[in-house]
């Protein structure tokens, strides 16, 4: 069966608001003419884009976007999970401002360091877990993890144990659009187009209890029998050539998948007993989403390496970075040069950004509201709007990030053959309806900026529910 997703009848936007104090220099016809003319978006049908036109947003201010047409859109979204104190915080652009009057570039090669990297670096040991007192500096996620295998590699080979160079990931699971990103990461789509891949790098199968679990096995056995693989392919492999497992602590681009609550003790304890270097990618979910300061230690499990960006400067500017364990920093550090490098590496610009956004979320106590009061409250609005939902069959997440599974039969976990139609339906009349929220297949996901009220949750929560209900009266079900 094929749905249609042409012609979608939905709410009135919301009226246009007030736009002299916003300088657009064309009309939004030209704009679009011009993005299609000369610019590929990312992950994007360009020939489906240009006919259609894109959305072009033109102002931001806390939760909100507006476009060039006026409509005021609650971001759902936080962008790309990454707008974490929300948008138009005037002490980002203040420290930009004055970073790039007094410093606007140098490197950090050459024996060379300058004070916006060391107050980050100090600041950011403050926040992390005690064990990790060391940061590398690139200006991504997908670099981050770039630099995790390179890090990895290094560690065992100063070592003298240069068989270990097997990392094992999941399928389904995101870690960056670099070639290294792309591999390390287990989605099919992405490998198709990608023939030159990063040799070594294998998968084993997601924790995705609702879409993957068969017969009778409870989440906690689904969740062991998942994280067992690991183990099944360490011995595969050979303990001896394996060097490193990576994982998100929840699977972000992959739906909000939050595993069962047996699944990391279990993987940690597979690392430690076979000598492997256990590594989160909290690119999503470090700094406040899950209501800790790093999602790993809602999972409580200890990683050797942790990949950081979006949240490190709230997506102002470009930034990312990987915190190394005390265990690991101290064999980097001793053992010669570790010839890896980047030309914006602890740019000052970008430090000076991430140690003012870091001090809103300290000083503010952004986080700790996130686990106390927002994010129980979002989590709790989400669950009761969609109780007994015809068409939601498991929503997943904490703090502030949530991913609602569309599903046929719910009860039964059966889902749409096919998921990512109906996913597309959602997304539009979200769209439509000025919520963004985007879709990961048959799975709809939110992930605000911190800054949330509890009115506007109730706004995202009160659009999502005319979206996915308009959803399910478009399939005919009720």
């Amino acid at each position: 069966m094929s749905y249609r997703t042409e012609e979608v009848a939905y709410v009135q936007p919301a009226q246009p608001v007030a736009f002299a104090q916003v300088s657009q220099q064309r009309s939004t016809a030209e704009y679009r003419a011009l993005d299609a003319a000369h610019h590929i978006h990312p992950f994007s049908d360009m020939g489906s884009l240009n006919k259609a036109g894109s959305r072009v947003i033109v102002k931001a201010k806390g939760v909100y976007v507006w476009d060039s047409e006026g409509n005021q859109i609650i971001d759902g979204m936080a962008g790309l999970w990454c707008v974490n104190v929300g948008y138009g915080r005037k002490e980002l652009a203040d420290a930009a401002y004055r970073q790039m009057l007094e410093l606007p570039y140098y490197n950090t090669f050459f024996k060379t360091t300058h004070p916006p990297v060391i107050e980050l670096s100090a600041l950011l040991s403050e926040l992390a877990p005690a064990p990790f007192n060391h940061f590398f500096y690139c200006n991504s996620g997908s670099e981050g993890n770039d630099t995790v295998l390179r890090i990895v590699h290094q560690f065992w080979a100063t070592q003298g144990k240069h068989a270990k160079r097997y990392v094992i990931s999941r399928k389904n699971g995101y870690h960056g659009s670099t070639i290294a990103g792309g591999t390390l990461g287990g989605m099919g789509y992405m490998h198709e187009q990608m023939p030159s891949k990063v040799e070594n790098i294998v998968h084993i199968d997601q924790p995705y209890y609702f879409g993957e679990a068969e017969g009778n096995l409870t989440p906690e056995e689904f969740g062991l029998a998942r994280a067992q693989q690991l183990e099944a392919r360490i011995l595969e492999i050979g303990a001896e050539n394996v060097a490193a497992f990576i994982g998100e602590p929840f699977q972000g681009a992959g739906g909000v998948i939050f595993p069962p609550s047996t699944y990391w003790p279990e993987i940690q304890r597979i690392c430690r007993k076979y000598d492997i270097l256990l590594v989160a990618d909290e690119v999503i979910g470090g700094f406040g989403r899950t209501g800790e300061w790093f999602a790993h230690q809602h999972f409580e499990f200890e990683p050797d390496l942790i990949t950081l960006a979006k949240g490190l400067t709230s997506g102002y500017v470009p930034m990312g970075a990987v915190g190394l364990h005390d265990r690991v920093a101290k064999v980097i550090v001793e053992n010669g040069d570790f010839n890896h490098g980047l030309t914006y590496s602890g740019h000052p610009v970008a430090a000076a950004v991430a140690v003012a956004n870091l001090k809103l979320l300290r000083d503010e106590k952004i986080v700790e509201r996130v686990k106390t009061d927002t994010g129980p409250y979002f989590q709790k609005q989400l669950r009761e709007a969609f109780a007994n939902h015809p068409i939601v069959g498991d929503i997943s997440g904490a703090g502030l990030v949530a991913g609602l599974q569309l599903a046929q039969e719910p009860k039964t976990r059966k889902r749409f053959a096919n998921g990512g139609e109906v996913g597309t339906i959602c997304r539009d009349f979200c769209f439509n309806g000025n919520l963004i929220m985007r879709a990961s297949g048959d799975r709809m996901l939110l992930s605000p900026p911190l800054v949330i009220t509890k009115q506007e949750i109730d706004e995202i929560v009160s659009k999502a529910k005319k979206a996915i209900d308009a959803t399910a009266q478009q399939l005919g079900i009720s």
